[in-house]
């Protein structure tokens, strides 16, 4: 979608720890905190080494996260290298200097889509050159190129329609995430 459309992206964080707040109890906390602290990682990679950078990474998150199946114990240090930053980023994973940062710019997501929502949120300028925002959208499976462009589309049509609010049905299927890629 990004070379169809010609989009120029920039990856922001959302962290469900600090939107959730969930205390230690909680049965899913150690989830939360190694999904914020990877994120901590992503801003030390895109103040050394650039948003292109952070692409990668989050990429890469996803190929061991979603294909791997491998959230929590997958090797960071690994997973720095194989997408050629400075293994030196995993000292960020505990590393609260870049909570601010992070804090900064998920608020600016959540401004644009509103604080009832989750992630994904894309943002987009519309005709007028406003800024705008929505969550999702959510897909279950990759979709083909063709089927991707007119998803994107719609998406752009849907959150500049002014008035628009909200499109939602009950999930009929788990995702597949198809071949690792």
């Amino acid at each position: 979608m990004q070379k169809q459309r010609d989009l120029d992206i920039t990856w922001q964080p959302i962290s469900l720890y600090f939107k959730n707040e969930p205390d230690k109890e909680n049965t899913r906390f150690a989830w939360y905190e190694r999904s914020h602290n990877l994120l901590r990682v992503m801003e030390s990679i895109r103040v050394r080494e650039g948003n292109k950078a952070v692409q990668n990474y989050y990429w890469e998150l996803g190929r061991r996260i979603h294909h791997d199946k491998n959230f929590m114990d997958f090797n960071l240090e690994d997973a720095l290298i194989s997408v050629g930053v400075s293994s030196n980023h995993v000292a960020a994973y505990e590393d609260p200097t870049f909570d601010e940062e992070i804090r900064i710019r998920m608020s600016s997501g959540i401004e644009l889509a509103g604080d009832d929502i989750g992630t994904p949120i894309i943002a987009f300028k519309d005709p007028s050159g406003k800024k705008v925002g929505i969550f999702g959208p959510v897909i279950t499976r990759v979709l083909e190129e063709d089927e991707s462009v007119k998803l994107w589309d719609s998406v752009v049509t849907l959150t500049t329609t002014p008035g628009f609010w909200e499109l939602k049905r009950t999930r009929t299927e788990k995702p597949n995430f198809g071949e690792r890629p």
